[in-house]
């Protein structure tokens, strides 16, 4: 078995796993994996998971790559806010919330970091349409905006909340007042409640 045959195989699934490559090619020697590596053939995510360099450039792949390589999880925070152009700039590490510990990858294709929220947390995304049949878990508007201000609480005054330089034109067309709420209730967390209240006052979200 041969680079050419393996990559026929796996490249239409973006993404793979060793459980993946075991199960297709149980007689692979592992020694080739690491060699393609080293060549520029194959990237490796982490341990264990793998993509191809053919789709560094492809429109969503890293948040497609994000939702694989740690689940569950699903992209939001600042990459979700950015997405939406809630968040005028473009971001360099691809953020995530997950039920699992924190933790961070470094890759071919960027930085992964994953923050830890409640399993009860784990709720207000969608998935999102990637190449032609494939989909990835972003965060709605208002959840990423409450993800970010539950993980990040030093968000708690109006110049703070200044700082995060929110599009106010486009938070005011895309963020539901009444959903904003409703999710910011099933937190059950006065103080997050607060800051709500104070990016809605400050971003006339209404």
């Amino acid at each position: 078995m041969n680079y050419w045959e393996f990559k026929n195989s796996f490249l239409n699934q973006v993404c793979i796993n060793i459980h993946q490559i075991n199960a297709k090619f149980p007689r692979l020697d592992k020694n080739n994996l690491s060699r393609w590596v080293r060549q520029g053939k194959l990237i490796k995510l982490r341990n264990a998971f793998y993509s191809f360099p053919e789709y560094i450039n492809a429109s969503g792949s890293q948040m497609y790559i994000a939702n694989r390589i740690y689940t569950p999880s699903y992209v939001s925070l600042h990459t979700a806010l950015s997405y939406y152009g809630i968040i005028p700039e473009g971001v360099i590490i691809i953020t995530s919330v997950t039920s699992l510990k924190t933790a961070e990858y470094e890759n071919g294709f960027g930085t992964f970091s994953y923050k830890t929220i409640q399993p009860k947390l784990i709720f207000g995304y969608q998935p999102k349409p990637f190449l032609s049949d494939m989909t990835f878990l972003l965060a709605e508007p208002e959840k990423a905006i409450l993800d970010l201000l539950y993980i990040y609480p030093f968000y708690n005054s109006p110049q703070e909340i200044e700082e995060l330089r929110l599009d106010r034109h486009i938070i005011s067309e895309s963020v539901n007042q009444v959903k904003l709420v409703e999710y910011a209730a099933r937190f059950n967390n006065k103080a997050l409640t607060k800051r709500v209240r104070i990016l809605m006052e400050e971003y006339r979200i209404c």
